[in-house]
């Protein structure tokens, strides 16, 4: 794959939206939804209109019975009455609910205009007009109703305005004629050019209108048509501003502590950890230290497994350094003790073939074949510490081994050490037996070279660990190295031979499998406790 400089090999360039970016939306999104919400939905505006149809019912279905005794006793009998109805039961009311709905009905068109009647309306009608429009008019200066009262054929008899024309063709006050109520929604007709603020100012572009009929001797005797506008939201909300105002500040102040939550809880941690990972990765380790704030439970888990991991890199990378200093300098002394010995027996050889008096004799010959013979072992040990130690930080973490086997084939490979068991060893655990036996190995050579001739096993388990208790005979560790035992390529038989590198394999091999090794205090020899979880 070709990557192009200044770009990321892991990550693709692309724009992605900051996780700020994100969190100032959403909580915009979440202020603003209640008022998308009024608008789009028109929740309360759908209210005000039931609110206004039962009212305008509940006002109809007072007047009807004022307009139908006032008809009864005002208008002789012969005069024409309207379209028969139905008889009702007194035992079972009509019951009429408010159903206008803005959102599912049509809004219709403004109210058509009034028409010269085919038929002028009877004088008794009138009359009977006239004298309910006093308390009508007093009644509407309270309700705000705009209200007409029909006669038989839908001529106007009393109201403010079109007393004497029809209204008969007006669909609602059709139906009424006929003996059925109705009620519509339309658009209201304004006198006057739309403010920018009308519903404020106005009220609401809609009225409401009901045509409730006027049954007298199973005939419709009349019209009652009342109409209002109903409360504007808007005009509501500008009505409550204050309220609404304090309302408004207030979500800003939860929004706004909010906001500060999501930032000192996750923004501010996730961009303090991206700065600390830019600087280790400008070779920076003083970054890695804890974070001042974590916020979140599982940034602080982020927090503390990126830290362990850098801290870990670091180490690694202390450990490569150290190691390729004492790696060179321990490949350097053989191969320069190799060099010069066989500079020497080769001049030597010079000198014999020119009958040189000073040329090597046998003897010296043989010393250096042996000092060539022991430098190239002790590389070869070097090499094979090596190849442990490489194993040791890659190891396979997938198998599990029997640990009785692998300590008896152990025993039976031990010499010259004599080992002897004590304890649980039945059992298995999460580390192959090549692995397994490499530490017993190690932990045995350290043995030998202290003078040692016998070494105790004693194991047993403890809350799923296996503990394994290693005492040799030899000369022991004296105080002031039992705090360096461990460390890399430290050693106090380097010119006999010693790597130092034996108990640092051991321990990480025993840390990649989740286990651990200690130094135990003991009068005499040396003492090992190792721990490695148990399986079974």
């Amino acid at each position: 794959m070709t990557v192009r400089s200044g770009t990321s090999p892991y990550v693709a360039r692309k724009w992605r939206p900051r996780l700020s970016l994100v969190v100032f939306a959403v909580l915009s999104t979440v202020f603003c939804l209640p008022l998308i919400g009024l608008y789009l939905l028109r929740i309360d505006e759908t209210e005000f209109v039931h609110q206004t149809e039962a009212e305008l019912i509940a006002q109809a279905a007072v007047l009807a019975p004022l307009m139908r005794d006032a008809i009864e006793a005002g208008v002789p009998g012969q005069v024409f009455l309207g379209a028969p109805v139905e008889p009702r039961s007194r035992d079972a009311p009509q019951q009429i609910s408010p159903q206008l709905d803005p959102i599912r009905d049509a809004v219709l068109a403004p109210r058509p205009e009034a028409q010269v009647p085919n038929t002028a309306a009877d004088p008794a009608f009138l009359a009977v007009g006239a004298k309910l429009t006093t308390d009508l008019v007093e009644a509407q200066q309270v309700t705000l109703t705009g209200f007409r009262l029909l006669d038989p054929n839908g001529v106007v008899i009393a109201g403010r305005e079109e007393i004497g024309q029809s209204l008969a063709q007006i669909e609602e006050v059709h139906d009424a004629l006929q003996g059925r109520f109705r009620s519509v929604l339309r658009r209201r007709l304004l006198n006057h050019e739309r403010p920018p603020l009308d519903s404020i100012s106005r009220g609401a572009d809609i009225r409401v209108f009901v045509a409730m009929p006027v049954v007298l001797h199973d005939h419709v005797a009349g019209v009652i048509y009342l109409s209002r506008t109903p409360p504007d939201l808007l005009k509501e909300l500008y009505s409550e501003r204050r309220a609404i105002a304090a309302a408004a500040l207030l979500s800003v102040l939860v929004t706004s502590l909010i906001g500060y939550v999501f930032h000192r809880a996750i923004m501010h941690p996730i961009g303090t950890l991206i700065a600390r990972t830019k600087a280790i990765g400008k070779g920076d380790w003083s970054a890695v230290r804890p974070l001042k704030s974590h916020g979140t439970a599982e940034l602080a888990e982020l927090s503390e497994s990126f830290l362990a991991m850098a801290d870990s890199l670091n180490r690694r990378s202390d450990f490569l350094s150290t190691f390729a200093n004492h790696v060179s300098h321990e490949l350097k002394s053989p191969l320069t003790s190799i060099k010069g010995a066989a500079e020497l027996m080769r001049d030597a050889e010079a000198a014999s073939l020119d009958a040189d008096p000073a040329a090597m004799s046998a003897a010296e010959k043989r010393r250096f074949l042996d000092n060539i013979i022991a430098d190239v072992d002790r590389l070869s040990v070097v090499a094979q510490r090596l190849r442990d130690l490489a194993h040791a930080e890659t190891p396979d973490l997938t198998d599990a081994a029997s640990f009785a086997a692998v300590v008896d084939d152990f025993v039976g490979s031990s010499a010259p050490l004599q080992v002897h068991l004590d304890g649980l060893f039945d059992c298995q655990v999460p580390m192959s037996a090549i692995d397994l036996k490499i530490v017993l190995s190690h932990l045995a050579d350290n043995a030998i070279q202290h003078g040692a001739t016998r070494l105790d096993l004693h194991a047993n388990a403890q809350e799923g660990m296996l503990r394994l208790i290693l005492r040799d005979n030899g000369a022991g560790i004296s105080p002031n190295n039992r705090s360096r035992i461990f460390e890399s390529f430290f050693t106090t038989r380097r010119e006999s031979g010693g790597t130092g590198m034996g108990l640092a394999i051991v321990r990480a091999m025993l840390g990649a499998h989740g286990g651990s090794i200690e130094l135990l205090e003991t009068d005499t020899g040396t003492a090992f406790a190792v721990s490695l979880p148990a399986i079974g």
